[in-house]
């Protein structure tokens, strides 16, 4: 049975900022259905005109842009907690298509339905517009990162992140947290060969630092990966609308 949005297990966690009753009533109106897909399913394709919103209620995939070449360039990582769609939602067409990495439950949104978040729920439309403005932050972080940082530094930056991610998630089990994407995926979204990131990775785990190996990332010394990343370990975590 799908989940209602008043008992949504996401609205749990330390990630996400709170909903009064009117905004949890209207989520549940919003939504339309779940969906269940397994690992490789495309969720949405580049150019596509899709009818359907989603959020990511359980498992990770990928965005990721199509080359002329045929080959494909990954923009970032898609986790429990994040909206897909908006672009078709606004400009009619995917730019990117999205992919899931694991098996993956989303919730269903009908794109329709989006006009009526604007005109009959300011503070829904605020929260979405805080989506896209951060999604743009994190795309020119991304930019800099390329442009500025080593190797390693990139590495590091990508692993701080997705740890903090999947840690207010509750998604850390022992010493690790899942990362179930390959070493190209990340290759690719981080602008480094296979073998310059296959190097660094081995790196980073013969200094005690971090290991990923297996689908799970295990940070070792965070104070160090965060010191490599250019990042304050002691920095207060974002909280984040749960659309």
């Amino acid at each position: 049975m799908p989940v209602k949005c008043e008992i949504c297990p996401l609205r749990k966690k330390p990630l996400f900022a709170e909903m009064d009753d009117d905004i949890v009533r209207f989520m549940q109106e919003f939504k339309v259905g779940e969906m269940k897909v397994k690992a490789g399913t495309t969720l949405m394709m580049e150019g596509s005109n899709a009818p359907q919103l989603y959020t990511a209620l359980e498992g990770m995939g990928l965005r990721y842009k199509t080359l002329i070449d045929g080959d494909r360039q990954v923009i970032n990582f898609v986790l429990p907690g994040d909206f897909i769609g908006l672009q078709a939602g606004v400009m009619r067409e995917m730019q990117h298509s999205v992919e899931a990495s694991t098996d993956m439950i989303l919730c269903v949104f009908d794109r329709k339905t989006l006009w009526d978040l604007f005109q009959n729920h300011p503070e829904r439309a605020f929260d979405l517009t805080w989506v896209a403005a951060v999604e743009e932050h994190l795309l020119g972080e991304s930019l800099a990162i390329l442009g500025q940082m080593s190797g390693i530094e990139r590495v590091a930056r990508a692993f701080v992140r997705l740890h903090d991610r999947c840690e207010a998630l509750d998604l850390k089990h022992g010493a690790g947290v899942p990362l179930p994407f390959k070493q190209q995926d990340l290759a690719d979204a981080l602008g480094l060969s296979l073998v310059h990131t296959n190097k660094t990775l081995k790196k980073l785990r013969d200094q005690s630092i971090a290991k990923w190996a297996n689908g799970k990332l295990e940070v070792m010394s965070y104070t160090r990966l965060c010191e490599i990343a250019q990042l304050d370990p002691t920095r207060d975590p974002i909280i984040r609308p749960l659309i």
